[in-house]
Parts: C-alpha cells; structure tokens; sequence
C-alpha cells in the first residue's frame, strides 16, 4: 500500500488505486466498550487494516520545538501534574500527548508557559462522552493570545524556540506501521491556519483584522520565519512527502483570506519543498466549496482527508474536475456514508460512482475525515475489495 501512495504522488499509475486511511478512532473505540466485532477480536491495529483491506495511515511529527527561556506548567481541575524548564515538545502551541493531557477522566487542562516578560495559557475540555471515543482529542476551549500583551510573550518564546530532530523516532513508527501503510510528517499548519486555530481563534482574529492588524501581521511574519527555517532544516531527510496539518475549511478562511495570507504562503513553502524533491500536501478536511479554485493555484501536490458532499457543501465530481491537473485528491469517501443512519443503496452507489468518475486516477482513496467508531467496518472493507477489483492496468506496485 506504501509503494502504491508513492507511485500516485510521484506521477506514476498502480496496478490498483491505494485505499488508506486511519481507523484508529474505530478500534480504540470498539476495545474500549468491549464491542470488537469477533473476526477483529485479538487482533493488533496493524492487523485489522491489513484484513479489513485498507492501508494504515499515521500522522507524526518528525521534530519538536525546544522552548528556551519557557517554564512550562500542565494543571489539570486545577491541580499541577505536569512541569518542564526549555521543553522539548513536539508541536507548540498544541498539547496533545496522553502523557501531559489526561484522557481517561473528563475534564479542564490548563497548560500554561511561563517566560521573563509575561505569561500565556491555554485549555482543554476532556469531556466524560470522549473517554469511550479512544484516540479523541481534548477539545481548545481558550486560546494563548487574550489580550495585547501576549503577542509580546509569544513573540519572546517563538524567537528562541530551538529545532530538535526527531527521525529517529519517525524511523521506528514507520517500522511498526509497516509496508501495508504510510507514516505521514505531518508538521505545523501554515502561519496564517496556525493563527486562526491556535492562537486566536476564529471571533478574535477576524477582531484582530481590523482592531490590531499591526499586531497579527507580526505574529505571522514571526511563524513565517519559524516555518521557513523548519522547512530547510528537512532538507537533508530521505522523506518522500510533507504535508500541513491546516484543517483548511473556506468558510473560516474565506477566499479573501486565503488570497492575502495562504496563497502567498503556501506558494513559498511548495517552492522550497519541490527544489528539495519532496510533495507537499495539506489537512483540507473542511468545506472548500470556496476555495475549490484557488487551490489549484496553491502548489499543494495533495489535499488529504478530501471530504466532500453531504458532508461539506462540495461535490466530488466538481473537485475531480477541476483538479485534473492537481492538487491529488487524498480522501473522497464522506464518513457519515459508513454509518448505519444511511441506506446500503446509498452508499454503494456513492462508492461506485466515485470509482467510475476516477478510472484509473490519480487519485488516492480515503475516508474524510476518519473512520470513526460508529461507523461500520463492514463498508470499510466493502470499499476495499470494490477498489481492489478496480483495474487501473498500469503500474504494478508490488504485493500488499
């Protein structure tokens, strides 16, 4: 399934379209309610993709931020469980790892950074209806920037944040995944995603728009220096692809948007990524109705965990259509296809028109945005065996 990925991305036809995507969500969920259908019980993840048919696709970040100058503190229902001189952590300013924010207890994390010249938090909601949901993350509920002297904060941390190599530990997690699936470096959102999703938020940048524009083009004049030496930095890695983990959706970053700050940038990085002999790739699991254009004038090689109609206002053909000549579509199966709630008719025939409407591709099939745990695994696995009898005669990928 790997080598049939990289025959896609690298212009090349598989003797089958690959057909990979994450189901973690749905196999921590089933263990975790102790409602594992039989044939998967006792089996590791590695093996249900492999029986299910689909190919194991794993987001990581082959590198951390060490934060100079940054105490870092982690409270959770306002206890402190967590705390760290110059951490080291893998994305900044998100914390996700089930070592730092607790997810078998429902509740308020704080993690808060603390610096010479001022203090910055941010939280997360855990609620008790996501612990049986395994692989969940916590939800933001407040962002780092609340009022103007945090720019100043987070300027005096992104300014001495220091690039630690992790391909070490990249290397292991493709090991584990395995030939049957695709261990993705997934690094930071673009500048102008990172500000919207993580350090604003949507009502306080679209306030900061008109209110403190000053403001916010420093902050992304900043995260754009950061990306760029992050970017030349993987220079020297074997990896084949690269991908922004933007969850880009067009009715937050509405085409004006996207012209002034996202065109621009994504422009540059594709640039500096291409002339090292990567493809690039984004998270567009959102709406891009929108954006459906302007993306072709992006330079992104791929849009993953593509999730069109009826889950976003997008039909697939529109998007197979003007994207001809790219960005890949990585995606195209609606996972609220896979729940009981829609008709088996329908859903065959969504997946039959979809495989007539590519031919033999380019295209790499997926599920937007996940296979979540109240889909069925038997139209999982449907989609396998129909994309496996999907001849595409052309380039043979090689076994699995």
């Amino acid at each position: 399934m790997k080598e049939c990925v990289l025959a896609v991305l690298d212009g090349k036809q598989p003797d089958r379209l690959p057909f990979i995507d994450r189901i973690e969500i749905w196999y921590k969920g089933m263990q975790a309610r102790g409602t594992m259908p039989q044939e998967y019980a006792g089996m590791s993840l590695n093996e249900v993709h492999k029986t299910v048919g689909i190919g194991r696709e794993k987001f990581s970040i082959p590198y951390a931020l060490k934060l100079r100058g940054v105490d870092m503190r982690i409270y959770f229902e306002n206890q402190l469980i967590y705390r760290e001189t110059d951490p080291a952590v893998r994305y900044f300013p998100a914390q996700y790892s089930p070592d730092e924010i607790p997810r078998n207890k429902p509740g308020t994390s704080i993690v808060e950074y603390k610096t010479p010249v001022g203090s910055v938090s941010v939280s997360y909601v855990f609620a008790a209806s996501m612990i049986s949901l395994s692989g969940m993350e916590p939800y933001m509920t407040t962002h780092l920037i609340k009022e103007p002297g945090d720019y100043r904060t987070i300027e005096y941390i992104l300014e001495r944040a220091e690039f630690v190599p992790l391909y070490a530990e990249f290397k292991a997690e493709e090991k584990e995944v395995g030939s049957h699936g695709l261990v993705v470096p997934c690094i930071h959102r673009i500048p102008f995603q990172q500000a919207l999703l993580e350090y604003l938020g949507e009502m306080s940048l679209f306030q900061a728009l008109y209110d403190s524009i000053d403001k916010l083009d420093r902050l992304i004049h900043i995260l754009d220096q950061q990306m760029a030496d992050i970017l030349d930095r993987l220079a020297d890695t074997d990896l084949p692809y690269i991908e922004f983990g933007d969850n880009l959706d067009g009715m937050m970053t509405n085409p004006d948007l996207f012209r002034q700050y996202c065109l621009p940038q994504y422009q540059k990085y594709t640039q500096i990524l291409h002339a090292q002999g990567k493809k690039v790739g984004s998270h567009t699991d959102g709406n891009l109705k929108p954006l459906v254009d302007l993306l072709t004038e992006s330079g992104l090689d791929v849009c993953e965990s593509f999730t069109p109609q009826p889950l976003t206002e997008l039909p697939f053909e529109e998007a197979w259509q003007k994207w001809r000549n790219g960005p890949i579509i990585w995606g195209g199966i609606p996972s609220s296809l896979l729940e009981a709630r829609t008709a088996q008719p329908v859903f065959e025939a969504f997946v039959d028109k979809l495989l007539a409407t590519v031919g033999k591709g380019p295209i790499i099939i997926g599920v937007g945005d996940m296979v979540l745990d109240n889909n069925k695994i038997d139209r999982v696995k449907y989609i396998a065996e129909k994309v496996e009898a999907h001849d595409t005669m052309g380039f043979d990928c090689g076994p699995g």
